[in-house]
């Protein structure tokens, strides 16, 4: 929890700035870059970064390598370097979300989930993605899932929306109406 909202503090200064220069999203894209390479383990820039036992002007230089590797400006290079500084490397990731987060927001983008029992032709998906973008009045970006257990029908969720027309939860119903008949 406090890394959550230590990444968004970072997060919301980056994006300020960004948002002063008119660079928020280029930002938010670079930071991202970033963050994939701390996936990577066999890359080990997680620990080139974030382990102490690593001198500080060290990991400095690494991180002005990882900067001029994706063409970060003088600020979001500043703004890098000092999350080295302050030994905060290892949220990098988290700030990389959490500065996705707010860029999608102030571009009226939202992000949802399709979860089905069989996977949707594209037809289908652009009727469910218009229908909730109608319904949040935000563009929304879908990723699909399938999953047999819910039988038939779609579960969609879009930030706190979640539209359940599901088969399961259909019979779920059905079976606590008739229970509570007894």
């Amino acid at each position: 929890m406090k890394n959550t909202i230590l990444a968004r503090r970072y997060a919301k200064a980056l994006f300020s700035l960004g948002k002063q220069e008119g660079k928020s999203e280029e930002y938010s894209e670079k930071l991202s870059a970033i963050a994939e390479l701390f996936y990577d383990e066999a890359a080990g820039v997680r620990d080139a970064l974030a382990n102490p036992l690593y001198p500080l002007d060290m990991r400095q230089r690494v991180m002005v390598k990882i900067a001029e590797n994706v063409q970060a400006d003088a600020m979001l290079s500043g703004f890098l370097t000092l999350v080295v500084d302050k030994n905060r490397a290892a949220i990098l990731p988290d700030i990389a979300d959490e500065l996705r987060i707010m860029s999608d927001k102030d571009r009226n983008i939202s992000h949802g989930v399709v979860t089905s029992a069989v996977a949707l032709n594209e037809k289908l998906l652009a009727k469910v993605q218009a229908t909730l973008e109608k319904l949040t009045g935000t563009k929304v970006l879908l990723e699909t899932k399938v999953d047999p257990a819910i039988i038939g029908g779609i579960v969609a969720k879009v930030g706190d929306l979640v539209l359940d027309g599901s088969i399961k939860t259909q019979l779920n119903g059905l079976k606590e109406s008739i229970k509570g008949r007894e």
